[in-house]
């Protein structure tokens, strides 16, 4: 198990990935299921923090490669604004429906969390949503002091929020 930098290396192992969010409702990942290239672009831009759209911050992606798939994908924030503070973090990860429940959260985590400290991002912030124990265990279990919750602007729910130094 490792991270991969996104490439056309592993355009089909994330495709099936992003399908299978898809096919449970989940909707992040439309742009690589409609031009996987603009997908890559939009990543480039981000990690060179070019004409970034308002709210936004420099950060970079990998994915969570195991035995040739693609299971997961962790999104670094090079930075925080007051909003990504309370939502968001450095931190944004998501595991495929199929491979959650078996640790990859938690690892995929840990792993971020090396690619943070040699990024020399010290001190992490990572959220989750109140009700996702999934995530709350993955960040606990990787040493996440709990700092505070509050809403969400974007969907209402409480969101937890969470050091790891």
């Amino acid at each position: 198990m490792r991270l991969v930098a996104p490439s056309t290396q592993w355009q089909s192992a994330f495709l099936e990935m992003a399908r299978e969010c898809q096919s449970a409702g989940e909707l992040r990942y439309a742009l690589a299921l409609g031009d996987f290239d603009a997908y890559l672009r939009r990543i480039e831009t981000l990690r060179r923090g070019d004409h970034l759209p308002e709210g936004y911050v420099p950060g970079t992606e990998f994915w969570l490669e195991d035995d040739r798939m693609i299971v997961g994908c962790v999104r670094l924030r090079l930075g925080l604004t007051p909003d990504l503070e309370n939502e968001g973090g450095h931190v944004g990860y998501d595991v495929r429906p199929s491979a959650r429940r078996r640790g990859y959260g938690t690892a995929l985590l840990r792993l971020a969390l090396v690619e943070a400290r040699a990024l020399g991002i010290e001190r992490v912030c990572v959220t989750c949503d109140d009700d996702n124990l999934g995530s709350i265990k993955a960040i606990e279990r990787n040493g996440g002091v709990f700092a505070g919750s509050g809403v969400s602007k974007k969907t209402g729910k409480t969101v937890r929020r969470y050091w790891i130094e």
